[in-house]
């Protein structure tokens, strides 16, 4: 528990994006240094003993193992409460990427800098079903509405992080001066790590394939 005052604290947290799971009968017993009563992340070195052969175990049952990891896990939705089975490909990855997009942008939205948090949701520039990876520079932290339109091509970003609006929106809904408004201004936030920011392929691939021009 915390004793101060703070408002809404950066709490630190541990993100496991890509976890696995052995089959029961490739289960590895417990070493003998691990306690149950461990409440902080441990790590441990291969140049300790028992380290050293938990990692070689691991190794064997993984080379044992023909997976293309690449091919994401098929998930069935529960048939009895919620109607007829189908399924779903999980999104390997995707609780990771709001996480990191959402830091990187400081809570922020990147066009706006709008900063209620209910309302920001984390882009992809290429999508993740175009094979759009889960990576910050191919994420932008966007107010809910601004989303919709990016993701619509009603608007786009420039290689230099500046707004393009389509006129498409006030051809088509007769309105939209709001947003209009905005053509031309660079984003209210750039990741200050440049590997981060939006990625010039990934920006030009949403101009080619889904901006309205």
């Amino acid at each position: 528990m915390r004793n101060d005052n703070v408002l809404n604290p950066s709490i630190g947290c541990t993100i496991l994006t890509e976890p696995f799971f052995f089959d029961r009968e490739d289960w590895i017993p417990v070493p003998s240094n691990w306690s149950k009563n461990i409440v902080q992340g441990k790590t441990y070195d291969t140049n300790d003993a028992i380290c050293d052969r938990l990692w070689s175990q691991i190794q064997e049952r993984l080379s044992n193992k023909e997976t293309d990891s690449k091919e994401p896990e098929l998930v069935y939705e529960e048939g009895e409460r919620y109607g007829q089975k189908y399924e779903i490909r999980s999104r390997i990855g995707q609780g990771a990427f709001r996480v990191l997009v959402t830091d990187t942008y400081s809570r922020r939205c990147a066009i706006t800098g709008e900063k209620t948090l209910p309302v920001l949701e984390a882009a992809h520039i290429k999508p993740y079903a175009e094979s759009g990876p889960n990576l910050t520079s191919n994420g932008l932290l966007l107010r809910s509405d601004m989303h919709i339109l990016f993701d619509k091509g009603y608007m786009t970003l420039t290689k230099d992080l500046k707004m393009e609006i389509s006129q498409r929106i006030r051809e088509e809904y007769e309105n939209g001066r709001e947003y209009s408004a905005w053509y031309g201004e660079q984003l209210s936030q750039i990741p200050e790590p440049t590997n981060e920011r939006p990625s010039a392929a990934f920006l030009e691939w949403h101009q080619e394939n889904v901006y309205k021009s």
